[in-house]
């Protein structure tokens, strides 16, 4: 069991991991105390298999819907310009965003309690979908953009057995659900 002097000091080393105004060294430092304290402690620890996206930390865990739909607009018009690299040396040859018809746009919404959609805008034609006896599907190309975009939006979800998602996330073409 976890002694009564640990749970104020683990709720302020998660607070400040959290907290978006938090330097990364300063974010680094409390997550290995934290870290440390859950290791010397199991019991304390959280139950279940949380799973958050690798940008949660950027929101905290206070962040509005509009202001998480705000960063995935921000990180889709980064994309447009540059590659979004798994790793911080690694340069990615190719994106499909990046890559995609210049005509092409997006708008991030969040019109709903607890869902966020995404919707891709001026897809060409030629380029976006391929018929098949006659009814149009997604192209590979599109299908690999919606997949992308939707791999953005988990950046900054959690879910597990325990906690449910912080947000449902769509991602489609006018007329069209690609990814729900």
């Amino acid at each position: 069991m976890m002694a009564p002097a640990l749970s104020p000091r683990i709720s302020r080393l998660r607070g400040l991991i959290d907290h978006p105004a938090t330097p990364p060294a300063e974010r680094d430092a409390a997550q290995r105390m934290l870290d440390r304290i859950l290791a010397k402690h199991p019991s304390s620890g959280p139950v279940g298999d949380r799973d958050y996206g690798q940008r949660y930390h950027r929101i905290g865990r206070h962040a509005t819907l509009a202001s998480i739909a705000e960063m995935i607009g921000q990180d889709i018009a980064f994309a447009k310009v540059f590659s979004m690299p798994q790793h911080r040396a690694e340069i990615v040859e190719r994106s499909p965003i990046r890559d995609a018809p210049v005509e092409i746009g997006y708008s991030v919404a969040a019109p709903y309690v607890g869902k966020i959609i995404v919707t891709i805008e001026g897809v060409p034609r030629e380029w976006g979908w391929v018929s098949d006896c006659g009814i149009d599907n997604p192209s590979p190309a599109l299908q690999e953009l919606a997949d992308e975009v939707a791999e953005i939006m988990n950046a900054y979800n959690h879910d597990g057995s325990d906690i449910g998602k912080r947000f449902f996330a769509c991602v489609r073409v006018p007329g069209r659900t690609l990814i729900w």
